[in-house]
């Protein structure tokens, strides 16, 4: 069974950074986002200091992650993404830009954020949540569509109707 609580290390426009567990319905219906620490001890983080969120396998083991705990070394594809997907680029608003790709639905659009997946994925980071209050430019930068399918042609109709009642068509 999942855990109801997934692994996170939220990111401050300060540069702070602070890692804990985000429950599986967070949201941005409140104003701050709950997240419980290490040590048990519920921690609240207004969402306007949230940069992002980086879903990871593992929190930070040595004084050695203390500078960058996401581990995100690659914040650009190197090539074009394989996945289905939006491929886009956030500017954020300190400056700071990250490529990512998006699901191809309404969550673009709505809802209060957007859940990226980044370009290594064989790093730490699995998923990043940037809440939209962090997001000053979204740029598309390609649309990366699943593998087409053949489709099936519906048969051409014969040039005569056939008759449905039995009837003649002039009798009446």
């Amino acid at each position: 069974m999942a855990s109801a609580r997934k692994p996170v290390i939220v990111r401050k426009f300060s540069r702070d950074w602070f890692a804990g567990y985000v429950g599986a319905e967070f949201g941005q219906a409140k104003p701050e986002l709950e997240i419980l620490d290490q040590a048990g001890k519920v921690v609240r983080i207004g969402w306007e200091q949230v940069k992002w969120m980086c879903y990871v396998r593992a929190f930070p083991a040595g004084p050695a992650d203390q500078a960058d705990p996401e581990r995100l070394v690659r914040k650009r594809f190197t090539l074009r993404p394989r996945t289905a997907g939006l491929w886009i680029r956030l500017t954020l608003t300190d400056g700071d830009e990250l490529e990512g790709l998006a699901a191809n639905d309404r969550s673009l659009v709505e809802g209060a954020g957007l859940l990226l997946t980044p370009p290594d994925t064989r790093s730490n980071t699995q998923r990043i949540y940037v809440p939209r209050q962090a997001i000053q430019a979204l740029e598309v930068l390609s649309l990366i569509g699943a593998a087409s399918r053949k489709r099936t042609e519906a048969p051409k109709p014969s040039g005569e109707q056939r008759d449905l009642f039995g009837g003649d068509a002039d009798a009446g």
